[in-house]
């Protein structure tokens, strides 16, 4: 049986089923059968094995794995916090400063 850290691709049960949908096919047959042993025996979510499926029957087609590295982050990984925010001074508003209660100054509040 194959543990988690022998799948081809890494944190592979956290990905969600878009992304899998997706990186499953920058893989060849052999690993894309690996990983769908593994769903089998552990989440066995229809979507994903008939999408390994579909997939396996088009490489045994004549398909060619996509390019790209099915490792790679993309839109489904999770915000760095390394860095921050990119507000800075130049992008970020002017000050909020509500007036106090009763303002003459301000038309909205009551005088």
């Amino acid at each position: 049986m194959t543990e988690r850290d022998d799948l081809p691709l890494p944190d592979y049960d956290h990905l969600p089923v878009g992304s899998l949908t997706t990186r499953i096919r920058t893989l060849g047959s052999e690993d894309l059968t690996t990983l769908l042993a593994y769903e089998r025996s552990h989440a066995n979510r229809i979507q994903v094995v008939s999408a390994m499926e579909h997939r396996l029957s088009g490489l045994a087609d004549g398909a060619q794995p996509s390019g790209g590295d099915p490792a790679a982050t993309g839109a489904d990984a999770p915000p760095s916090a390394v860095g921050g925010s990119k507000a800075s001074e130049a992008t970020s508003g002017p000050p909020v400063n509500p007036p106090s209660q009763g303002d003459p100054t301000n038309p909205a509040q009551p005088r």
